[in-house]
């Protein structure tokens, strides 16, 4: 049955059968197949079914519930008996926001050294994306705000608070300042990360307390992007401090601290919330708080 809750999930997850059986590496009538067997097995509709995929009935919904528990339990005992003949190895799937990808790179860096025989994947995704992989099991964990929007039901770990920096090309008089204040950047053309991303919304809710409306003339959900236009010295944009010391070294740019007016959001590493985590998850989650900056 673990096989044909796997199909549900992916159903669930891509609102298409065929995607659905791309992702699983079936054809579309061996998962068509499959769904119907499942239903037979449990006695109820799973799937609105028309022309094309529905939906889920409310049984399917509160199934579709079981089925991640179940297989996010199978997985975590499979990887609880590899461990044991093989010690800790096997694949670790991470999605990161963008802005927290240099600490993704120390996470994974520290973990390696102790852990040589897992293989790590780590994506760059929103968090909100980030949260619905979680849930349908796609990654094992993920780096995101802990604080900021609700994540749901997860286990985390604390590990930095964001402080952010103006970054602007060294020929602006605003390098000459040693600190700016959000109602400083009223007339300063801006680049920033699009609307989707949890970062841009943080920022949003900065300049409004400070009475400036935000209005980027380049967006984009890369901050390499954000950087190149900087470089040029028609834009500046706002970044959290390590990751733009990362992205300024080696160019012609600074970094001009922005005053708190608080504490800063926090970014950590969650995990579903399962007792037991996977052995592989519950060494990164150890791993994350002995770095932890909080």
């Amino acid at each position: 049955m673990i096989d044909k809750l796997e199909m549900l999930i992916a159903l669930a997850r891509e609102a298409h059968f065929g995607r659905a059986a791309e992702s699983l590496g079936i054809t579309q009538p061996s998962l068509s197949a499959g769904i119907k067997q499942l239903e037979s097995q449990l006695g109820v509709q799973l799937v609105w079914r028309g022309s094309r995929y529905g939906g889920l009935t409310p049984e399917g919904a509160r199934v579709l519930d079981w089925a991640r528990r179940i297989v996010g339990d199978m997985r975590t005992m499979k990887d609880e008996m590899r461990t044991a003949k093989q010690g800790l190895s096997g694949n670790l799937k991470l999605a990161v926001i963008p802005t927290a990808l240099t600490i993704a790179a120390d996470l994974s860096t520290a973990f390696h050294k102790s852990h040589p025989g897992v293989h790590l994947t780590i994506l760059s995704r929103a968090s909100s994306e980030i949260l619905h992989m979680l849930e349908n099991l796609e990654i094992d964990g993920g780096l995101t705000y802990l604080d900021n929007e609700p994540l749901g039901r997860v286990t985390s770990v604390p590990m930095y608070r964001e402080r952010y920096v103006l970054v602007c090309h060294r020929s602006s008089p605003l390098t000459q300042r040693s600190t700016l204040d959000w109602a400083d950047l009223a007339d300063i053309a801006l680049c920033l990360l699009t609307p989707d991303m949890q970062n841009r919304r943080i920022i949003n809710q900065m300049l409004a307390q400070a009475g400036v409306t935000p209005g980027p003339t380049v967006e984009s959900n890369s901050t390499v992007v954000l950087i190149a236009h900087t470089v040029t010295g028609a834009w500046a944009t706002i970044l959290p401090e390590q990751m733009a010391r990362f992205l300024c070294a080696g160019q012609p740019l600074e970094m001009v601290p922005l005053n708190q007016t608080h504490r800063g959001h926090a970014i950590g590493l969650i995990a579903t919330d399962r007792d037991p985590q996977t052995p592989v998850m519950t060494a990164l989650l150890q791993q994350a708080a002995q770095m932890s900056a909080l």
